[in-house]
């Protein structure tokens, strides 16, 4: 395994899925490839401009492939515009990465159905394997 495509959501904090790539590269000796998608189709229908959304993908890249280099992995963070599910699959495509890694969604079943599910369309469109790593559990 050379190349792991680490999925980071923007605007969100997921150190578990840093945690899970950092030590599937250090098992496989892979380079981890952090990206993050804007999420913004159509700028002129977005409520806010594509930078702001730009931004927090920005700093949720940059945030999960920091901690993955805490690990002494190699790790790079990139930011690609437009739908997030196309633009993850494009990108671990010209990467050829040998695995997508993503954290599992938080969202409650109704926000999934409204919103969507990435991970969910991930392992459905990719032609590459795709890893879902689920939060851990609070301790009680």
């Amino acid at each position: 395994m050379k190349t792991i495509v680490v999925a980071a959501k923007a605007g969100s904090d997921q150190p578990w899925v840093a945690d899970a790539a950092a030590e599937l590269a250090q098992q496989t000796g892979a380079q981890a490839k952090v990206v993050s998608v804007d999420g913004v189709d159509v700028e002129m229908l977005a409520p806010m401009p594509r930078s702001e959304y730009q931004q927090a993908a920005r700093d949720s890249a940059e945030k999960i492939a920091h901690l993955i280099r805490e690990h002494q992995v190699e790790a790079t963070a990139e930011v690609r515009e437009g739908k997030v599910v196309p633009g993850i699959l494009l990108y671990a495509e010209e990467t050829d990465a040998d695995v997508i890694l993503v954290g599992a969604s938080t969202l409650g079943p109704v926000a999934r159905r409204l919103l969507g599910d990435v991970p969910l369309e991930l392992v459905q469109r990719s032609r590459r394997p795709v890893l879902v790593v689920s939060p851990p559990r609070e301790k009680e």
